[in-house]
Protein backbone atom coordinates (compact mmCIF):
# COMPACT_ATOMS: atom_id res chain seq x y z
CA UNK A 1 0.00 0.00 0.00
CA UNK A 2 1.42 3.40 -0.99
CA UNK A 3 2.04 5.90 1.83
CA UNK A 4 1.10 8.69 -0.58
CA UNK A 5 -2.55 7.91 0.13
CA UNK A 6 -2.29 9.22 3.67
CA UNK A 7 -1.30 12.54 5.31
CA UNK A 8 2.20 12.73 6.75
CA UNK A 9 2.46 12.88 10.53
CA UNK A 10 3.71 16.28 11.75
CA UNK A 11 4.79 15.93 15.37
CA UNK A 12 5.19 18.79 17.79
CA UNK A 13 1.64 20.08 17.56
CA UNK A 14 -1.23 20.30 20.05
CA UNK A 15 -4.56 18.49 19.94
CA UNK A 16 -6.81 21.49 19.32
CA UNK A 17 -10.32 20.76 20.60
CA UNK A 18 -13.38 22.73 21.69
CA UNK A 19 -13.48 21.99 25.41
CA UNK A 20 -17.03 22.04 26.78
CA UNK A 21 -16.96 23.58 30.27
CA UNK A 22 -20.60 24.65 30.56
CA UNK A 23 -21.51 24.53 34.28
CA UNK A 24 -18.07 23.10 35.11
CA UNK A 25 -16.14 24.64 37.99
CA UNK A 26 -13.16 26.63 36.73
CA UNK A 27 -10.79 27.94 39.40
CA UNK A 28 -8.78 31.04 38.48
CA UNK A 29 -5.79 31.79 40.72
CA UNK A 30 -4.86 35.45 40.40
CA UNK A 31 -6.60 38.71 39.61
CA UNK A 32 -4.41 40.67 37.19
CA UNK A 33 -4.61 41.35 33.46
CA UNK A 34 -3.83 37.79 32.37
CA UNK A 35 -6.34 36.39 34.88
CA UNK A 36 -8.95 38.80 33.52
CA UNK A 37 -8.55 37.33 30.04
CA UNK A 38 -8.76 33.78 31.38
CA UNK A 39 -11.90 34.65 33.34
CA UNK A 40 -13.61 36.11 30.27
CA UNK A 41 -12.77 33.01 28.20
CA UNK A 42 -14.28 30.77 30.89
CA UNK A 43 -17.41 32.92 31.30
CA UNK A 44 -17.93 32.99 27.54
CA UNK A 45 -17.94 29.19 27.69
CA UNK A 46 -20.65 29.28 30.42
CA UNK A 47 -18.37 27.91 33.13
CA UNK A 48 -18.92 28.48 36.85
CA UNK A 49 -15.85 30.55 37.74
CA UNK A 50 -14.24 31.01 41.14
CA UNK A 51 -11.45 33.57 41.58
CA UNK A 52 -9.01 33.29 44.47
CA UNK A 53 -6.81 36.34 45.00
CA UNK A 54 -6.28 38.98 47.69
CA UNK A 55 -8.45 42.03 47.04
CA UNK A 56 -5.36 44.17 46.65
CA UNK A 57 -4.36 42.06 43.61
CA UNK A 58 -7.56 42.54 41.62
CA UNK A 59 -7.34 44.73 38.54
CA UNK A 60 -10.29 46.87 37.45
CA UNK A 61 -11.85 44.25 35.17
CA UNK A 62 -11.65 41.38 37.65
CA UNK A 63 -12.99 43.64 40.42
CA UNK A 64 -15.92 44.43 38.13
CA UNK A 65 -16.64 40.71 37.55
CA UNK A 66 -16.60 40.19 41.32
CA UNK A 67 -18.85 43.20 42.01
CA UNK A 68 -21.34 42.03 39.37
CA UNK A 69 -21.41 38.52 40.87
CA UNK A 70 -20.30 37.07 37.54
CA UNK A 71 -17.77 34.99 39.48
CA UNK A 72 -17.46 33.56 42.97
CA UNK A 73 -14.67 35.23 44.90
CA UNK A 74 -12.26 34.20 47.66
CA UNK A 75 -10.29 37.11 49.14
CA UNK A 76 -6.97 35.46 49.98
CA UNK A 77 -4.05 33.62 48.40
CA UNK A 78 -4.46 30.12 47.03
CA UNK A 79 -4.81 27.17 49.42
CA UNK A 80 -4.82 23.46 48.47
CA UNK A 81 -8.46 22.97 49.52
CA UNK A 82 -9.48 25.37 46.74
CA UNK A 83 -8.98 22.43 44.37
CA UNK A 84 -11.57 20.26 46.09
CA UNK A 85 -14.36 21.22 43.67
CA UNK A 86 -12.29 22.36 40.67
CA UNK A 87 -12.72 20.77 37.23
CA UNK A 88 -10.07 23.02 35.68
CA UNK A 89 -7.46 25.43 37.05
CA UNK A 90 -6.14 28.59 35.40
CA UNK A 91 -3.23 30.07 37.32
CA UNK A 92 -1.98 33.60 36.54
CA UNK A 93 0.16 34.95 39.36
CA UNK A 94 3.59 36.62 39.43
CA UNK A 95 5.15 34.02 41.72
CA UNK A 96 6.93 31.16 39.92
CA UNK A 97 7.36 29.08 43.06
CA UNK A 98 3.70 29.39 44.07
CA UNK A 99 2.60 28.71 40.47
CA UNK A 100 4.65 25.50 40.36
CA UNK A 101 3.10 24.40 43.64
CA UNK A 102 -0.39 24.89 42.14
CA UNK A 103 0.66 22.87 39.10
CA UNK A 104 2.06 20.01 41.20
CA UNK A 105 -1.13 19.81 43.26
CA UNK A 106 -3.22 19.76 40.08
CA UNK A 107 -1.08 16.95 38.67
CA UNK A 108 -1.55 14.93 41.86
CA UNK A 109 -5.32 15.32 41.59
CA UNK A 110 -5.40 14.93 37.80
CA UNK A 111 -7.04 18.31 37.33
CA UNK A 112 -6.24 19.91 33.94
CA UNK A 113 -4.41 23.18 34.46
CA UNK A 114 -2.82 26.11 32.68
CA UNK A 115 0.02 27.96 34.37
CA UNK A 116 0.40 31.28 32.56
CA UNK A 117 3.73 31.82 30.75
CA UNK A 118 5.08 28.40 31.78
CA UNK A 119 4.43 26.04 28.80
CA UNK A 120 6.05 23.08 30.56
CA UNK A 121 3.43 23.36 33.32
CA UNK A 122 0.39 23.53 31.04
CA UNK A 123 -1.97 20.74 30.04
CA UNK A 124 -3.40 23.09 27.41
CA UNK A 125 -2.71 26.51 25.90
CA UNK A 126 -4.83 29.54 25.10
CA UNK A 127 -4.62 30.69 21.50
CA UNK A 128 -5.55 33.97 19.86
CA UNK A 129 -9.34 33.93 19.46
CA UNK A 130 -11.73 35.47 16.94
CA UNK A 131 -15.39 35.38 17.99
CA UNK A 132 -18.47 36.19 15.93
CA UNK A 133 -21.56 34.74 17.60
CA UNK A 134 -21.32 30.93 17.34
CA UNK A 135 -18.18 31.19 15.19
CA UNK A 136 -14.90 30.75 17.05
CA UNK A 137 -11.53 30.66 15.30
CA UNK A 138 -8.41 29.97 17.36
CA UNK A 139 -4.83 30.38 16.22
CA UNK A 140 -2.08 28.65 18.20
CA UNK A 141 1.68 28.81 17.75
CA UNK A 142 2.15 26.09 20.40
CA UNK A 143 3.77 28.61 22.70
CA UNK A 144 6.36 29.80 20.19
CA UNK A 145 4.99 33.25 19.36
CA UNK A 146 1.82 34.59 21.02
CA UNK A 147 2.14 37.95 19.26
CA UNK A 148 2.41 36.23 15.88
CA UNK A 149 -0.69 34.22 16.73
CA UNK A 150 -2.52 37.50 17.26
CA UNK A 151 -1.32 38.87 13.91
CA UNK A 152 -2.40 35.72 12.05
CA UNK A 153 -5.77 35.74 13.82
CA UNK A 154 -6.39 39.35 12.73
CA UNK A 155 -5.59 38.46 9.12
CA UNK A 156 -8.04 35.57 9.21
CA UNK A 157 -10.75 37.71 10.83
CA UNK A 158 -10.29 40.46 8.21
CA UNK A 159 -10.66 37.90 5.42
CA UNK A 160 -14.00 36.58 6.70
CA UNK A 161 -17.19 38.04 5.20
CA UNK A 162 -19.35 40.20 7.44
CA UNK A 163 -22.27 38.50 9.18
CA UNK A 164 -20.60 35.09 9.07
CA UNK A 165 -21.78 34.51 12.63
CA UNK A 166 -25.39 35.36 11.73
CA UNK A 167 -25.28 32.91 8.81
CA UNK A 168 -24.05 30.18 11.14
CA UNK A 169 -26.83 30.92 13.64
CA UNK A 170 -29.44 30.46 10.91
CA UNK A 171 -27.84 27.22 9.76
CA UNK A 172 -28.02 26.00 13.36
CA UNK A 173 -31.74 26.82 13.50
CA UNK A 174 -32.33 25.05 10.20
CA UNK A 175 -30.51 21.93 11.46
CA UNK A 176 -32.66 21.95 14.60
CA UNK A 177 -35.86 22.17 12.54
CA UNK A 178 -34.61 19.38 10.26
CA UNK A 179 -34.00 17.09 13.22
CA UNK A 180 -37.57 17.73 14.37
CA UNK A 181 -39.07 16.62 11.05
CA UNK A 182 -36.58 13.78 10.48
CA UNK A 183 -35.57 12.54 13.96
CA UNK A 184 -34.78 8.93 12.98
CA UNK A 185 -31.10 8.17 13.57
CA UNK A 186 -31.05 6.26 10.28
CA UNK A 187 -31.71 9.60 8.56
CA UNK A 188 -28.38 10.90 9.84
CA UNK A 189 -26.34 10.52 6.63
CA UNK A 190 -29.14 12.01 4.52
CA UNK A 191 -29.55 14.95 6.92
CA UNK A 192 -25.82 15.67 6.85
CA UNK A 193 -25.65 15.49 3.05
CA UNK A 194 -28.68 17.75 2.60
CA UNK A 195 -27.41 20.34 5.09
CA UNK A 196 -24.02 20.29 3.40
CA UNK A 197 -25.70 20.99 0.07
CA UNK A 198 -27.56 23.94 1.58
CA UNK A 199 -24.33 25.43 2.92
CA UNK A 200 -22.58 24.97 -0.43
CA UNK A 201 -25.48 26.12 -2.61
CA UNK A 202 -26.59 29.18 -0.68
CA UNK A 203 -24.49 32.31 -0.31
CA UNK A 204 -23.64 33.67 3.12
CA UNK A 205 -25.84 36.66 2.35
CA UNK A 206 -28.80 34.37 1.63
CA UNK A 207 -28.18 32.37 4.79
CA UNK A 208 -28.18 35.61 6.80
CA UNK A 209 -31.43 36.74 5.14
CA UNK A 210 -33.19 33.39 5.68
CA UNK A 211 -36.31 33.74 7.86
CA UNK A 212 -38.30 31.13 9.78
CA UNK A 213 -40.80 31.11 6.92
CA UNK A 214 -37.98 30.50 4.44
CA UNK A 215 -36.67 27.63 6.55
CA UNK A 216 -40.07 25.95 6.70
CA UNK A 217 -40.45 26.28 2.93
CA UNK A 218 -36.95 24.93 2.32
CA UNK A 219 -37.51 21.94 4.60
CA UNK A 220 -40.40 20.81 2.40
CA UNK A 221 -37.76 19.84 -0.16
CA UNK A 222 -35.75 17.67 2.25
CA UNK A 223 -37.41 14.36 1.35
CA UNK A 224 -36.72 14.88 -2.35
CA UNK A 225 -33.13 15.90 -1.62
CA UNK A 226 -33.49 19.09 -3.65
CA UNK A 227 -32.00 22.39 -2.51
CA UNK A 228 -33.70 25.31 -4.28
CA UNK A 229 -32.18 28.75 -3.83
CA UNK A 230 -33.67 31.50 -1.68
CA UNK A 231 -35.36 33.26 -4.60
CA UNK A 232 -37.06 30.04 -5.70
CA UNK A 233 -38.18 29.35 -2.13
CA UNK A 234 -39.81 32.75 -1.81
CA UNK A 235 -41.42 32.58 -5.23
CA UNK A 236 -43.07 29.23 -4.48
CA UNK A 237 -44.11 30.08 -0.93
CA UNK A 238 -45.59 33.53 -1.66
Amino acid sequence: MSSKQFPEVQGGGSLIVAWQVRNKHVLVVGGGEVAAGRILHALNADAAVTVVCPKSGLNEEVAYRVAQNQVSYIDRTFEPQDLDTADMVLCAIDDPEASTQVWKLCKERRIPSNIADVPSECDFYFGSMHRDGPLQVMVSTNGNGPKLANIVRQKIANALPENTGAAIENVGLLRKKLREIAPDAREGPKRMKWMSNVCVSWTLEDLVAMTDKDMDALLKHYQSGNVPNLQEIRETSS
